[in-house]
């Protein structure tokens, strides 16, 4: 059975941009609409993602959105990713998460990273090069604040109370895009969220388990598409849709490091025509759709990505409900 996810990150290109159109207030609202109607209907996951302090407005607080979703769900997996957890003082992030995990009931999980735009740092006070230590850091206070007993925080005895509602707290993973990151997941006893396909970070990981004594879990992600739009006629919305997938495009091409990878970054965003080659971006038909979840086991749906109107989303969420989800997800 094919994994659907619901991801967002609820960028507003800015005035002058051709994808300008929407509000904030507007994407948000359309943000919880939707997840409503993915629970209701069975989808799997909600994803939402982190960034500081960009131009289009990226969303800087994902667990207060999460918190939202929690209260509007009742089935739905909720996951951070990732969680930019060094911006965040970790034993307050330690009662936001457990009040999410709280409401949520135990649907929550937290894939763990560092960020890498150097203006969130600046924004921060933090120093880029010590980003790994304070990484290792925040999940070790993590884990110990979700015990609900004191501990010791830079000289000072600190409590974290309520106990989230998973036992040891939310799930952490790592998230990463190399054999060094995938090693360091492994010292921490975390599984590990790959950013690439490479089977040097699996093996990595793998080994470093190994030597931990853990038995880890490594999700290595296929080279599926990290937006699709279901249509009744392709070629006239990735007309429509252009605005909003080069929007995205170039962003992510503009803010990826030397020695970064990640399967949902499009090396050549200069065109529409080289971003459609690339594959992260599909425009289907619903057999088409259906294939593709067949294929790659899952499907990832950014309905408001780059700002694209909800009423337009919503033409692709119709069609996948009629007619993609009754061959994927058929009631029993």
């Amino acid at each position: 059975m094919s994994m659907i996810i619901m991801r967002y990150d609820l960028r507003i290109p800015p005035v002058g941009s051709p994808a300008h159109g929407v509000t904030a207030s507007g994407q948000y609202s359309a943000c919880l609409e939707q997840v409503q109607w993915a629970d209701r209907i069975g989808l799997d996951m909600v994803v939402l993602s982190e960034h500081h302090g960009t131009d289009d407005g990226f969303m800087p607080a994902p667990m207060t959105l999460a918190a939202a979703v929690a209260a509007s769900t009742k089935r739905i997996g909720i996951n951070i990713s990732a969680a930019l957890v060094i911006m965040h003082d970790p034993v307050r992030l330690a009662e936001q998460i457990a009040t999410v995990d709280l409401i949520a009931q135990g649907r929550m999980s937290v894939i763990c990273g560092t960020g890498y735009r150097q203006e969130e740092f600046e924004m921060a006070g933090l120093e880029f090069k010590n980003r790994f230590s304070a990484l290792e850091e925040s999940v070790s206070v993590m884990r110990q604040a979700w015990t609900g007993e004191y501990f010791d925080y830079r000289g000072r005895q600190v409590k974290v109370r309520p106990l989230p509602h998973t036992a040891g707290g939310p799930m952490l993973l790592m998230g990463g895009s190399t054999p060094v990151a995938a090693r360091r997941a492994a010292r921490l006893r975390c599984f590990f969220s790959a950013a690439t396909d490479d089977q040097a970070v699996a093996d990595a990981y793998n080994e470093e388990c190994a030597k931990e004594g853990f038995q880890g879990f490594i999700m290595l992600p296929q080279k599926a598409p990290g937006f699709v739009h279901v249509s009744d006629d392709p070629e006239r919305d990735w007309v429509r849709l252009a605005p909003y997938v080069m929007h995205e495009a170039q962003s992510y091409d503009e803010w990826q490091r030397p020695g970064q990878s990640s399967v949902v970054h499009v090396h050549d965003a200069e065109s529409i025509e080289s971003v459609r080659a690339s594959g992260v971006y599909a425009i289907v038909t619903p057999d088409e759709c259906v294939a593709l979840a067949k294929k790659f086991g899952m499907l990832t749906m950014h309905p408001l990505m780059g700002g694209i109107p909800p009423e337009l989303a919503q033409e692709s969420l119709d069609r996948l409900e009629s007619d993609v989800l009754p061959i994927l997800k058929p009631k029993k």
